[in-house]
C-alpha cells in the first residue's frame, strides 16, 4: 500500500504501518474482511485511533462509516487507548459476597483509574464483568490469560506488581 501517506500519529510507529500495510494487503478486495482487518490492526496498535480507521478504509476501498460502524458496533474493538494488561473483576453474587469491591477499589487507588479506564502510564485496564464462572474461586480476577482466584484486597498489589515491568 505504498500508494498512501502514514499518517502521524503518536501511539503509531513506521513499523506498525508496515505491518498495517500488511493486513490490507493480504485482505483488501475480500469480502466480509473488515473484521478480521480490524481485529489484527488493533492487536498491532493496542486499540484502533481515527487515523488507523481511516487508513483501513483508503485501504480497503470502504466507505469511512462502514469501518467505524464495524468497530464501534463490536464490543472486542476499542477506540481507546487501552493498557497492556486487561485486568477483569468478577463482580456477580458470590465474587460480591467474598469482597471483590474492596479489591477493585485497592486497583483503583494504587493506579488512579476507575472501573473500564485505562492507567495514566497504559500498564492496566480495569474491567468489571459479571461473571467469570468460577465461582468456586471466589472472589476471581483475571489478567491476560491469568485466573487468579480468592484474591484479598490485602495481596491484589502484588500479584499486579508482577506485570507492571511487562
Amino acid at each position: 500500500m505504498t500508494d498512501f501517506v502514514h499518517p502521524q500519529h503518536e501511539d503509531v510507529t513506521e513499523e506498525m504501518w508496515q505491518g498495517i500495510d500488511d493486513i490490507i494487503a493480504e485482505n483488501a478486495g475480500i469480502p466480509g474482511s473488515i473484521i478480521t482487518v480490524l481485529r489484527k490492526c488493533q492487536n498491532i496498535v493496542g486499540y484502533l485511533p481515527t487515523q488507523v480507521m481511516d487508513y483501513i478504509s483508503l485501504g480497503m476501498n470502504l466507505p469511512r462509516s462502514d469501518v467505524f460502524g464495524v468497530a464501534s458496533f463490536y464490543a472486542l474493538f476499542s477506540m481507546e487507548p487501552r493498557g497492556r494488561h486487561t485486568i477483569k473483576v468478577c463482580t456477580g453474587t458470590a465474587c460480591y459476597v467474598k469482597g471483590i469491591k474492596e479489591v477493585i477499589s485497592r486497583i483503583s487507588n494504587k493506579y488512579d483509574m476507575e472501573e473500564g479506564c485505562t492507567s495514566e502510564d497504559r500498564c492496566f485496564t480495569l474491567e468489571s464483568v459479571r461473571c467469570l464462572g468460577a465461582c468456586g474461586l471466589a472472589p476471581v480476577m483475571v489478567i491476560g490469560e491469568d485466573v487468579y482466584g480468592a484474591v484479598k484486597a490485602d495481596t491484589v498489589l502484588d500479584v499486579l506488581a508482577r506485570y507492571e515491568s511487562e
